[in-house]
């Protein structure tokens, strides 16, 4: 019987911390989870984040690393039978031989409320610690209940730096990787893949095989892969956008949206999506520029920059690209204001900075009458739904951060502010 041909990322998995790249910032030396595996005191955690970026595969080095028995399910194909049939195992072991065991949940969002349930009490009590894996953000797509008994770690893009060791790495691997077949990659195939990968190892990966066993052997005995050949398997136009040329049309989009003109925003746009740039980067692009460059002129920007995310994120190409080509002529069109940017940029230079910022004693969770010159907490709703008292601390009460602009929506708010001339409406 023909054995079954293993992907080559699946054969590439890091089976030790050595092996493993990127993620500097969680299993980085002297980092919390580089810390807990270094003592064997990692509990229960979730790790979320892109997908090809090692989530399932850390969570089975650690296992590994702790001499802990690993059982692992998938979120899409098993059920409530299968989370007790594990949890029962689990407690044997550990009652026969003191060895714990890790439950390792791929796509653990999908899990629903009954399924999360029945692991509960297994997690308290310490018969199983669950490592699960997902691409959605867990405080909003899992159960509060799991997330709680939690450790939440957010897995980053690897940089094409990161990629790049890997793609060399495989090339040169005879027992894994590809080193059995005499290849010729050019370096500018290498860069282009670990570019336009994304960030996804996986992808990078399999792209690497699909164009080395796809392609040709030459004259000389060897398979030579050039960036033309990388661009197909990846299914990606090969434009001529180098990482520099990327950020300069990334800059031309973003001043494109705050200079109001759409012609040129839509064109940085689709050029930079047709050389392999995810959609997502874009629309992330224009939700932050919604709030920096429209802001309170017009927040109808930001819903329509996130509807235009979500429509990248759940409907995916071709079709999401109408709802990103809507958002990005609303958000040329709209009128501008800065005033948002310009009021986080104030709070949080004072955040970081000020240190006398006692709440006053009204607004505190219990309230100390008439002390320290405060009085009782005035009810608005009691004054028909506004009345003037002092909200920031007495040595920030005279502060002011947000101020309105005269375009769009701002022009016709009514803001009242303290100043140092006194209480004044601003129009």
């Amino acid at each position: 019987m023909e054995s079954v041909r293993v992907p080559l990322a699946e054969r590439m998995r890091a089976t030790s911390f050595e092996d493993f790249v990127g993620q500097e910032h969680i299993v980085g030396k002297n980092k919390l989870l580089y810390r807990a595996i270094s003592t064997g005191s990692v509990g229960s955690c979730i790790f979320y984040g892109p997908p090809g970026t090692g989530k399932t595969t850390l969570a089975g080095i650690i296992a590994k690393m702790l001499n802990a028995n690993i059982e692992k399910l998938n979120a899409v194909s098993s059920g409530v039978a299968d989370a007790k049939a594990v949890i029962e195992r689990a407690r044997s072991q550990k009652q026969m031989f003191g060895t714990d065991t890790y439950l390792l949940l791929d796509e653990c969002h999908r899990w629903n409320k009954a399924q999360s349930d029945c692991v509960l009490q297994a997690i308290e009590e310490g018969s199983i610690y669950f490592i699960g894996s997902t691409t959605e953000n867990p405080y909003t797509s899992m159960t509060r209940a799991i997330v709680s008994r939690c450790s939440v770690f957010e897995f980053k893009k690897l940089s094409e730096k990161d990629v790049l060791k890997v793609l060399e790495r495989a090339l040169k691997d005879k027992e894994k990787g590809l080193g059995q077949y005499k290849t010729d990659v050019s370096d500018e195939a290498l860069k282009f893949l670990a570019f336009a990968c994304n960030g996804d190892v996986r992808t990078a990966l399999n792209s690497l095989e699909l164009a080395v066993l796809s392609t040709k052997m030459g004259k000389d005995k060897i398979i030579h892969v050039d960036k033309e050949a990388m661009a197909e398997c990846l299914n990606k136009r090969p434009l001529s956008l180098d990482e520099n040329m990327y950020y300069d049309y990334l800059s031309a989009f973003c001043k494109s949206l705050r200079g109001c003109d759409e012609d040129a925003a839509l064109y940085y746009a689709f050029r930079m999506i047709k050389a392999g740039i995810d959609p997502l980067i874009i629309a992330r692009r224009m939700i932050a520029h919604a709030s920096e460059d429209v802001g309170m002129a017009d927040s109808n920007a930001l819903l329509l920059a996130t509807s235009a995310m979500y429509a990248c994120e759940k409907i995916g190409p071709p079709e999401c690209y109408l709802s990103l080509t809507h958002a990005i002529i609303y958000i040329c069109e709209a009128e501008k204001s800065n005033s948002v940017v310009n009021a986080m940029n104030m709070a949080m230079a004072d955040a970081e900075s000020e240190r006398e910022d006692q709440v006053p004693n009204h607004l505190k969770n219990h309230p100390s009458t008439n002390r320290d010159g405060h009085g009782k907490y005035k009810y608005p709703h009691d004054y028909g739904g506004y009345v003037e008292q002092q909200y920031m601390p007495d040595h920030l009460k005279d502060r002011i951060y947000y101020v309105p602009s005269e375009n769009g929506r701002e022009k016709n708010l009514i803001r009242k502010k303290f100043s140092k001339n006194g209480f004044k409406i601003k129009k």
